[in-house]
């Protein structure tokens, strides 16, 4: 021990022997531990039931707004046909070119058409002329009568001469002062006097009754003018039909014709698209229409444009898809799949917004309707009339 102490070496730690740092550490350990702080967790776990609450009210509690992508524009354009057979003379529009109700679209080579219609004019002329024949005959037929009539009283005074003369004779020839030949000359004049006393009566008879044979013929004279002037009201419609109008206003698609072309009554030329009377229908799933309106409001997105337009609620639809369906949902054996179905709804865009003017039919659109959280099923138990259908 003096060995190392003279040498400079450190003492060794002898058994028992209390170091420097020994008395702090001892210290230490007779303290009590310290707690370890808890509002790390109370936080965490009012953050993670917070959440588990958000979630559930996002899965289970009424949205007062309703969304859906499965939306596009739409509207009841006009397919635009002939009427008639005919040759194209010209196309007086293009593609895609808007157009007023009215304005000219196209034409048909109308020379047939003038034909048929100078012929029926021509017929109806002759009709007529015909018609005024009858009617003049039928105004003569009593001055007719009348003079018929005049020639009786002429024959009846020479039969009752004849009728005198014949007894007379009748007579002479009995008492034989008068020849046989004079007796049957009488009978003879008398004879002839009786037949003139019948022609006359019966002309005057005959007149009589040409006067509804008359009528009947300017009956049909008038029948056959009726017929002429229909001919001629058809012809002047097929005349106009040669120029083809455009029914309403909006802006041309699909043109398929071509000057030139012979087409046939009913054959789609081109069609004329109302943009202006455009409307977005929102396929829904059933059950989000629990709170929807006819007059609510709806937020309309455009994704062609990335643009919101307003709209409101028109209607809803009376069946799902499926409903109108060529393949109906359930099986031969009358089972059925419950899948949830989706109903359009017809949102009419509002007016006064000039950016609605950039809409086209079929056009994506996303739809936000703002229900308000609506008793749909309470209105419609305090009314009769169909709460779902436009108002």
């Amino acid at each position: 021990m003096a060995d190392e102490e003279k040498n400079g070496a450190p003492p060794k730690d002898k058994p028992g022997a209390q170091q420097p740092g020994d008395k702090g550490k001892q210290g230490d350990k007779d303290q009590p531990a310290k707690r370890k702080p808890l509002w790390p967790w109370l936080l965490g776990g009012a953050v993670l039931v917070g959440f588990v609450a958000v979630v559930l009210a996002v899965i289970f509690a009424p949205a007062p707004d309703v969304w859906t992508n499965d939306a596009y524009v739409s509207a009841h354009y006009a397919t635009v046909a002939p009427r008639i057979s005919g040759q194209i003379a010209s196309v007086d529009v293009d593609d895609n070119q808007p157009v007023a109700a009215g304005q000219l679209l196209a034409t048909i080579d109308d020379r047939d058409f003038r034909a048929a219609l100078a012929t029926a004019e021509a017929t109806l002329e002759q009709n007529m002329a015909q018609l005024a024949e009858a009617s003049a005959s039928i105004s003569r037929q009593p001055s007719v009568v009348d003079q018929s009539q005049t020639q009786n009283p002429s024959a009846e005074a020479q039969l009752a001469f004849a009728q005198a003369n014949q007894r007379r004779y009748r007579n002479l020839a009995a008492t034989g002062a008068g020849t046989f030949q004079e007796r049957q000359q009488a009978d003879q004049q008398l004879q002839q006097a009786q037949s003139a006393v019948d022609q006359a009566r019966a002309a005057t008879d005959a007149a009589r009754r040409q006067i509804p044979v008359l009528e009947a013929q300017r009956a049909a004279a008038e029948a056959a003018v009726k017929a002429d002037l229909a001919r001629v009201e058809q012809a002047r419609l097929n005349l106009s039909y040669t120029q083809i109008l455009a029914p309403v206003a909006g802006i041309v698609g699909q043109r398929t014709v071509e000057v030139g072309n012979y087409v046939a009554p009913g054959a789609s030329l081109m069609v004329v698209a109302p943009l202006d009377q455009a409307y977005i229908v929102a396929n829904y799933r059933e059950v989000a229409l629990r709170h929807v309106l006819p007059g609510q409001s709806v937020t309309i997105h455009v994704d062609a444009y990335d643009i919101d337009l307003r709209g409101v609620v028109d209607s809803v639809a009376p069946a799902s898809g499926a409903a109108f369906g060529a393949i109906q949902p359930n099986n031969a054996t009358g089972n059925f799949t419950k899948i949830v179905q989706r109903l359009p709804v017809k949102v009419l865009v509002s007016p006064a917004q000039p950016e609605a003017k950039l809409l086209r039919l079929g056009f994506s659109v996303e739809t936000t309707i703002h229900t308000g959280l609506a008793d749909v099923a309470g209105e419609q138990q305090r009314t009769p009339a169909r709460v779902t259908a436009p108002r």
